[in-house]
């Protein structure tokens, strides 16, 4: 691990940046939400008809008393799921208020196209929503006079919420449906062309770069509802949580690597196959950009598998790992998904370990020399590469004074909030406590979710950078192995001598 310069930031970002960002805030919306999936997955796993236990008052199948059963499964995913995504995209522009006219702008897009699942649809009105009331508020703030805030805050909000809802109503939905039959014909293209194994070649790479978020969250998902509902399974919530790809890699390191990417590797395969945490194998690939031809393969070779088998999952597999994706699998797809898993890693592995095996030499001379390249692989596209000592950020500007001050509050971010965040605070919490620090929180939090008032901010060296943007008072630290844990030992250090 790293610490980043507080000297003057450098200006970075770029259009890279910038659809991470936009990747980031999708993420944000559908994260917190992933229980209902799992919920409504359930749900669709146990009570359609081709399910385990079919019930048409349950699964919205059959009639009683002469009337059509609704059921669970349609409601779920047509009116909860959206309404929560559009309430949680509302809120994080611009908190409840935003929340609440988000949510209504989505219900009439909602019930303008019912028969489509409107999860697209929530992640843009529920933030326009939000930005719009939050606009409007501004026209009139500190004008109000005392006594008329609640009716000028009440009647604002419900006004423009039925303006909205009338235009969500009337003019998006139709745009939307658009949208979706656009992108369902696209998939059924690839699938009847025998093309959706090439889909590896756009995803495994955004993957390593943080840009799968917008792919997953914004299109992947909506499509594999809508293919759930129609067929109760779907291929296509696998075409990024598979963990073969990334297994494979990293058992190929455990036997052939060399150094550090070695001796980390068994470690990272057992947080990334079974804690789903993806990110963990980002850096083994960036040391060795070459190694993005073996996770494309892998994951092709998974896709091709789940094609080849018709199998599929009936909800999003979130995280990515072993446990999640077989409590999601369809009940006709298990031989499909776990083949497709097994030989995903094996063609991921055969790749990597001719790869690793004919740089072995050059491997070896880089470690005899003090090279780390796992260490710096992640610092790429880092507007500051981080590679400064604690003596260095004692020099730069500002940093004694952010250095001197007393540590509170330390926030170890990552991409969604979920994954490798959660694991480093608990790696950082319990060594704070271990050190008998008092006094100071440790938590994670998504990138997007950050605010300037923390003292300490922990990330991989990826996303420094865009955390940097979000908590420009704060000291920075980017970690470039997850696993190399006692690394953590520096911050406790800095937060000891800061604190005493």
């Amino acid at each position: 691990m790293t610490t980043t310069s507080l000297a003057t930031p450098k200006p970075g970002g770029g259009a890279r940046v910038r659809v991470q960002r936009f990747g980031t805030f999708l993420s944000g919306m559908v994260m917190p939400n992933i229980p209902a999936f799992i919920a409504w997955g359930i749900i669709t796993a146990f009570f359609i008809q081709t399910g385990w236990t079919p019930n048409g008052l349950l699964g919205g199948f059959g009639t009683t008393n002469g009337v059509a059963n609704p059921g669970l499964v349609g409601p779920i995913i047509t009116w909860l799921i959206p309404l929560l995504i559009a309430a949680q995209g509302g809120r994080m522009v611009y908190g409840i208020r935003g929340a609440v006219v988000g949510t209504v702008m989505t219900m009439g897009v909602i019930v303008g196209s019912l028969g489509t699942t409107m999860i697209l649809g929530a992640m843009i009105c529920g933030p326009l929503g939000g930005y719009l009331i939050k606009q409007i508020d501004r026209i009139w703030e500190n004008k109000i006079k005392a006594g008329f805030e609640m009716l000028v805050n009440n009647f604002s909000a419900g006004i423009l919420g039925f303006g909205l809802a009338l235009v969500g109503f009337f003019w998006l939905s139709p745009f939307f449906d658009w949208i979706a039959t656009i992108l369902g014909d696209g998939v059924k293209f690839l699938v009847n062309a025998h093309l959706l194994p090439l889909a590896s070649v756009f995803i495994e790479p955004a993957k390593v770069v943080f840009l799968n978020n917008a792919i997953n969250h914004g299109v992947l998902d909506q499509l594999g509802a809508q293919q759930v509902q129609q067929s109760g399974k779907s291929i296509l919530f696998l075409l990024e949580a598979n963990p073969g790809p990334g297994v494979g890699l990293l058992l190929a390191f455990m036997f052939f690597g060399v150094g550090i990417a070695r001796a980390t590797a068994p470690g990272a395969i057992i947080i990334q196959f079974f804690g789903g945490i993806h990110e963990i194998y980002f850096p083994y690939v960036l040391s060795k950009p070459m190694l993005l031809l073996s996770v494309i393969a892998g994951g092709a070779t998974g896709v091709a598998t789940n094609v080849a088998f018709q199998s599929g999952l009936v909800a999003p597999a979130s995280p990515g790992s072993i446990f999640a994706v077989i409590f999601e699998t369809a009940k006709d797809s298990y031989v499909g998904v776990i083949l497709s898993v097994i030989l995903s890693a094996a063609v991921s592995f055969l790749i990597t370990a001719v790869i690793l095996r004919a740089s072995r030499k050059r491997d070896l001379a880089a470690e005899a020399a003090g090279e780390n390249a796992l260490a710096t692989a992640v610092a790429q596209n880092a507007a500051n590469k981080g590679r400064e000592s604690r003596v260095g950020d004692l020099l730069g500007t500002g940093t004694a004074t952010a250095i001197a001050s007393k540590v509170q509050s330390i926030v170890f971010a990552c991409d969604a909030g979920m994954g490798s965040s959660a694991m480093g605070a608990t790696v950082l919490r319990n060594k704070i406590k271990q050190a008998g620090i008092e006094g100071v929180t440790v938590v994670n939090k998504a990138i997007a979710n950050l605010t300037d008032d923390a003292d300490i901010v922990i990330t991989q060296e990826q996303l420094t950078e865009r955390a940097r943007q979000k908590t420009p008072s704060a000291q920075h630290y980017s970690v470039d192995n997850f696993m190399s844990s006692t690394k953590y030992d520096e911050v406790v250090s800095d937060v000891a001598a800061r604190n005493s």
